[in-house]
């Protein structure tokens, strides 16, 4: 190919990956929040608020919140996590990983705070366009983009990062048509190896991201494919994810930094003059503490790769989970409470419609579950072992399996914080259950809590129509030609 709430006595339950507690500085803010006591606080006023206004009840048992003043907190600790250790007057872009949360309002928000949009593929183009990213802060990434939708950006001024030679052959092609507006770099792997979760790794050996650096001649070809486009300005890797450690992290971006001097060395002239260091850095999901922080990347890069932050690149980060995740909960209204086997069975409706990886993956993607009494308030009592079931019709359809909770009666609720990244936002339309709606919510200014809708619970007509209603007699009515 290359050619030669451990608060108010919430149970919050341990548990998560080595990877996801092996960082973090005792007592440092999380993500510029003043602490999780403050995000907890927020989300208990939060849940009670729903249920007093209605948006959670017996005709509204599932819903996900998002935590605005978290959000901005989050964006604002990633800016200053970045300012604090490079040098000044660095063009520096956050772009968001639209994947983690596509929600038009949400995206708006980032915007607002400072943040662009990492795209990858046309509907999350689609969604960062109507939330009002421009194109300059807008960054395409993808495996498979066709030729109308490098067309687009390059037209558009989008930044893209191609995957590999034969798409790098397309932008051949469409660079010699005209000018090239937009920054153009080139995805690498540099093969350094797994973290916990085999199928979110992107760095190993056969990982389908990328040019694959340690590959035959792979190199070479890279140090020829800048030679040969002067245009070809930017160079990418992504090498964290959840279950990635911060070492291999600030490795990988070692080995871009490397590459970029390598390049600039061999043509002669400072033409790769931007570094994308995507994003990735693992959630704990095992606690309110949030670990790593932003901060602690940064001066881990600080430390280890000093020449990336002297002001000599611009700098491009990709980060969704960790922006989200923490901001976001999914509560669940208890249907029934029954027993199997001598254990308590809470039956929700919150499953693997909107935790697909939690039900399919446990031991990976494990959540803490936060008990609610039936008026929305931390839920009082001893530990009682116990199962949170789902709504979908198959035996693995669980939330939690022998969970030591206060017990979870009929009418309680049973939140999932940690869930506003991968999970209410992505709906697996299992037994065609509907997607529940999402809330964004913010103090009121005198001492209540306002919400605002960002997505709307899906109607059973709008889950008909999206299911072919309109075509109902399609199949029934075809015929071979000339048969009547």
């Amino acid at each position: 190919m290359y050619g030669g709430h451990e608060h108010d006595g919430h149970e919050h339950r341990d548990g998560g990956t080595d990877g996801e507690r092996a960082y973090g500085d005792e007592g440092e803010p999380a993500h510029g929040d003043a602490g999780a006591g403050g995000r907890a606080t927020r989300r208990d006023q939060a849940v009670r608020a729903a249920v007093e206004q209605g948006l959670l009840g017996p005709d509204a048992p599932l819903v996900g919140l998002l935590d605005v003043t978290g959000i901005r907190q989050a964006a604002a600790g990633l800016r200053s996590a970045f300012e604090a250790v490079v040098a000044p007057g660095t063009p520096v872009l956050h772009a968001f990983a639209v994947k983690a949360a596509p929600l038009v309002p949400v995206l708006r928000l980032l915007r607002e705070a400072g943040l662009g949009a990492e795209v990858a593929s046309p509907g999350e183009l689609a969604l960062a366009t109507a939330a009002g990213v421009p194109p300059e802060a807008t960054v395409l990434d993808s495996p498979a983009k066709t030729p109308a939708e490098l067309r687009e950006a390059l037209a558009l001024g989008i930044a893209v990062n191609a995957d590999n030679p034969q798409e790098l052959a397309r932008l051949d092609a469409l660079a010699g048509a005209g000018p090239v507006r937009s920054p153009v770099g080139l995805r690498v792997n540099p093969q350094i190896g797994a973290g916990s979760i085999e199928a979110l790794s992107t760095a190993t050996a056969t990982s389908k991201f990328g040019v694959a650096l340690r590959d035959e001649g792979a190199r070479e070809w890279v140090l020829r494919a800048y030679e040969e486009r002067p245009w070809l300005t930017r160079l990418h890797a992504h090498t964290g994810s959840q279950g990635v450690p911060l070492s291999l992290m600030v490795r990988g971006a070692a080995e871009l930094y490397a590459l970029a001097e390598e390049i600039n060395a061999r043509v002669g002239r400072r033409q790769v003059d931007t570094l994308d260091i995507g994003g990735g850095l693992p959630v704990n999901f095992a606690s309110e503490a949030t670990t790593p922080t932003f901060a602690q990347y940064a001066r881990l890069l600080r430390e280890a790769v000093p020449g990336l932050l002297d002001g000599r690149y611009g700098l491009v980060t990709e980060f969704g989970r960790a922006l989200l995740a923490e901001q976001g909960t999914l509560v669940a209204r208890v249907e029934y409470a029954k027993s199997a086997g001598g254990r308590p069975v809470a039956v929700t409706h919150a499953g693997v419609q909107v935790a697909t990886r939690t039900v399919y993956d446990p031991g990976a993607w494990p959540l803490r579950i936060l008990a609610y009494d039936a008026k929305g308030r931390p839920k009082e009592g001893p530990a009682v072992v116990q199962d949170v079931a789902g709504p979908a019709c198959f035996a693995g359809d669980l939330l939690a399996e022998g969970r030591a909770l206060p017990l979870l009666e009929q009418g309680d609720y049973a939140a999932a914080p940690d869930t506003g990244a991968y999970y209410f936002a992505h709906h697996y339309g299992y037994n065609s259950l509907t997607r529940p709606g999402v809330y964004g919510f913010a103090p009121d200014g005198a001492g209540g809590v306002a919400f605002a809708t960002v997505r709307a619970p899906q109607t059973l007509p709008e889950l008909v129509a999206e299911s072919g209603g309109a075509h109902a007699d399609a199949l029934t009515t075809l015929r071979a030609p000339g048969r009547r």
